[in-house]
């Protein structure tokens, strides 16, 4: 594992699997009469959320928690940032309380690179969503989700997602979810289908390791997982699709739709939902709908991110045999 966790393009086949495998080890503590690990006991973990969240921050916070870690909440509202305090006095602020990570969500794409590459804070930076840039967490969750689902939870151990396609539809324009999630997938040997209005397709998707779609039906039938996104109106500033009603019709997943999946399709949403519009109750409340199992997967990948990052490497090291020098040919 890298020192920091700031883009789902920096893992690799190995990185990713590694933390997959972790956070089968992680869920199992959630089977327990008392849910506690002592990894991180004695470290402290800033939640730095310059955005508005409630799954991705309650998650962190529960996992850091899980583990034993100290916990600071740090909102932008009602602190100095209000006051127009600057990302680098904020940081400064952190190192000088001696924290040992920080996890940031921010509406400024590159902000948690610019937090980790700066020298203003000697801390692990977990990123938790930077504008329309990346959130690998998120992707590591759904991924995940998909490996428990289609491979099977103790079958998956040490599996990619090989072979496995994969279909994100819907606001791809403003989305860090599946800007991640076509990275990691892509690394994990997945076959990925964008489907979207042209208008809200980035420029530049061609480079992307993916195939692009505008027809959602005829990708349908060989999808083994749907991922639905959800309209971020609060990105737009100008019209992108006719209606509410035209874009549902044409890019919404419901009942007949969902019936054109293969049976073993399943079907994923990052959340939070907005149903009627990306996707209709009928969907969301069905046995394929995996919206629940995420929330309670993000929990364990993130555990997971953070053993990894701030105890795992270093438990090893103290743990490992010590070794014997060999004797030469005169102590013979």
């Amino acid at each position: 594992m890298q020192r920091h966790l700031i883009s789902a393009a920096d893992l690799t086949r190995d990185d990713a699997v590694l933390i997959l495998d972790t956070a089968e080890e992680m869920a199992r503590v959630a089977d327990r009469p008392i849910k506690k690990l002592p990894t991180l006991r004695g470290r402290t973990v800033v939640n730095l959320f310059f955005e508005d969240s409630t799954r991705t921050r309650i998650s962190f916070e529960a996992a850091e928690k899980r583990l034993s870690a100290d916990v600071i909440n740090f909102s932008a509202k009602g602190s100095s940032v209000s006051k127009g305090e600057s990302l680098k006095d904020t940081a400064q602020t952190l190192e000088a309380m001696g924290v040992d990570a920080v996890v940031i969500r921010h509406g400024a794409s590159g902000a948690p690179y610019r937090l980790a590459t700066s020298g203003w804070i000697d801390a692990h930076v977990i990123n938790a969503g930077d504008g329309t840039h990346q959130h690998p967490t998120q992707a590591l969750l759904d991924a995940f989700t998909m490996r428990r689902r289609l491979v099977g939870r103790d079958a998956g151990l040490g599996q990619d997602l090989v072979g496995r396609r994969i279909t994100i539809v819907g606001d791809v324009l403003h989305s860090r979810v599946a800007r991640s999630n076509v990275d990691l997938l892509h690394t994990l040997g997945a076959g990925v289908t964008l489907v979207a209005p042209p208008t809200l397709l980035p420029v530049g998707i061609d480079t992307w390791p993916c195939e692009v779609s505008y027809d959602l039906d005829r990708t349908l039938p060989k999808s083994d997982a749907v991922m639905m996104l959800r309209v971020q109106r609060e990105r737009m500033n100008a019209a992108f699709f006719p209606t509410e009603r035209e874009y549902s019709r044409r890019y919404g997943l419901d009942g007949d739709r969902m019936a054109r999946m293969p049976e073993h399709a399943i079907v994923m949403h990052p959340g939070p939902m907005v149903r009627g519009m990306e996707i209709t109750a009928e969907v969301a409340d069905s046995d394929r709908c995996t919206v629940i199992e995420q929330v309670a997967n993000g929990v364990s990948i993130r555990m997971a991110v953070l053993y990894l990052l701030l105890g795992g490497a270093e438990f090893a090291a103290k743990n490992a045999p010590a070794v014997t020098p060999a004797r030469t040919t005169e102590e013979k």
